[in-house]
C-alpha cells in the first residue's frame, strides 16, 4: 500500500478526514463536502470501512458522485481534486476538499433544501446562527473595528472567571435582546477574541486560548 494512503487510514477520522464505505446519496456527500470547505478543508476516503478496512469503490459511478455532489448539490460549487488507489485489487478514492475561499458554503438536501454544516473532531453538525455570521465575516474582507463597551467587557469578565457561557447566559448577564448577544458574540469570534464550541446538545463560548 502506497505509504500516503497508508499513513490516511492509520490516522482514524477526525476533523479532516473521513471514510465512506459508499456513496448512495450526491446530496449526503456534499454534506460532508461542505462541512469541510466551511473548516480547514480535508479528504473523502470512499472505499473504507469506518473501522478503517478496505471496502473498494463498486464502480466508476461513485466518482460521477462526487463530482455531482460538488457541482450540484453545494453552493458556491466546491472544486474538489480526485486520486485513485488499488490496494490489493480494489480501487480507493481519495477526495481532496479545499478550505472555502467563499464561506459559508451550503449542502442540497433530498428535499432540495440548503444547509450549512462545520466539522466537529469527527463529526459532520448543523452550523448555528452565529457560526453563519461567522463564516460569512470570514468572506469580507474589509477591516474592521471593535469597540469594547460594557457589554463586551462584561462578556470577557465573565470569562476570565467562569470557563464558558451560552447565549442565553450572555443575554442575561448584560440584560440585551438575543440579537445583540448574537451579534457581540459573532463579532468577538471574528476577531479571534472569543471561539465558539458547535455540540449537538449546546453550542457554547470560550476566550480563545481555552482548549477544546
Amino acid at each position: 500500500m502506497h505509504a500516503h494512503l497508508k499513513k490516511l487510514i492509520a490516522r482514524g477520522e477526525d476533523e479532516t478526514l473521513d471514510y465512506k464505505q459508499e456513496i448512495s446519496s450526491a446530496s449526503k456527500i456534499a454534506k460532508s463536502m461542505s462541512s469541510f470547505a466551511n473548516h480547514k478543508g480535508g479528504i473523502l476516503l470512499v472505499g473504507v470501512r469506518d473501522n478503517g478496512t478496505i471496502a473498494g469503490i463498486r464502480s466508476d459511478e461513485e466518482k460521477y458522485m462526487l463530482d455531482l455532489a460538488a457541482h450540484f448539490y453545494c453552493s458556491p460549487e466546491i472544486d474538489i481534486n480526485i486520486k485513485e488507489w488499488t490496494v490489493g485489487g480494489k480501487k480507493i478514492l481519495e477526495c481532496i476538499v479545499p478550505k472555502g475561499t467563499h464561506t459559508p458554503y451550503y449542502s442540497k438536501d433530498e428535499n432540495g433544501k440548503w444547509w450549512a454544516y462545520v466539522r466537529v473532531k469527527d463529526q459532520t453538525l448543523l452550523a448555528s446562527k452565529i457560526v453563519l455570521d461567522v463564516l460569512k465575516r470570514q468572506s469580507d474582507e474589509r477591516p474592521r473595528l471593535i469597540e469594547y463597551g460594557e457589554k463586551e467587557q462584561g462578556l470577557l469578565r465573565y470569562l476570565n472567571e467562569n470557563d464558558k457561557i451560552t447565549l442565553s447566559q450572555f443575554q442575561k448577564l448584560v440584560n440585551i435582546s438575543r440579537r445583540r448577544a448574537s451579534r457581540i458574540l459573532v463579532e468577538m469570534i471574528s476577531a479571534g477574541v472569543i471561539r465558539n464550541h458547535t455540540h449537538e446538545k449546546q453550542e457554547f463560548f470560550t476566550l480563545s486560548e481555552m482548549p477544546e
